[in-house]
Formats: C-alpha cells, sequence, structure tokens
C-alpha cells in the first residue's frame, strides 16, 4: 500500500504569483480603522478603540499616525469606566484635520 503524502501545497501555476496574506490585525489594518473612526468622529478613547476597533495598543497606533504620516492627534487625559464598571485613567485622543486652503 503506497502512502499518501499529506498536508502537500500544491505548486504555482507558470506565472502565478504568490500574494502576500491580508491581515485583518495586521498593523496597516489597526491604523486604517483607527485613522477612518477618526475621520468620521473626531476623538476615540483607549478603551473604545481596544472594544470597537480591536486594537489593543492604540497609543503605539496614534504614535504611528502621527509621526509617519503626519496627522494631528491630541492626548487627554479622562477617567472612564470598563466593561467592570472600575474608572481608570485612559487617553481620549482628539483629531484636528489639517485646515484645507
Amino acid at each position: 500500500m503506497e502512502k499518501q503524502p499529506q498536508n502537500e501545497i500544491a505548486p504555482l501555476a507558470q506565472g502565478e504569483v504568490k500574494k502576500p496574506r491580508q491581515h485583518f490585525n495586521s498593523l496597516e489594518a489597526q491604523r486604517q480603522r483607527l485613522k477612518a473612526w477618526l475621520q468620521v468622529h473626531g476623538i476615540i478613547s483607549t478603551l473604545t478603540a481596544r472594544r470597537e476597533l480591536d486594537i489593543l495598543a492604540p497609543a503605539a497606533r496614534v504614535h504611528e499616525l502621527r509621526h509617519r504620516f503626519g496627522l494631528l492627534i491630541d492626548l487627554v487625559w479622562i477617567k472612564e469606566p470598563t466593561d467592570c464598571g472600575r474608572l481608570h485613567r485612559v487617553g481620549l485622543y482628539v483629531y484636528r484635520p489639517e485646515v484645507e486652503v
């Protein structure tokens, strides 16, 4: 009895290029979700970014949007309750779109 290879990946067809996987939670995807939210709503808290956008480190994504992409985002410290009701000091990020000339 001949053994069948398991989990063998088929070779690419001639001329076919392997495409990189698009991950929902890649850093780029997180930045895009955060940027889109800020452009619509203007503000977002750390807890809202975690809960609504599935961004566990929103401060890092805000830093990237500020320093790599030049967005004007201010930080205001607020106290906000978590889902279990405890108050925490969290960042509230305020987007300041550039005035078009």
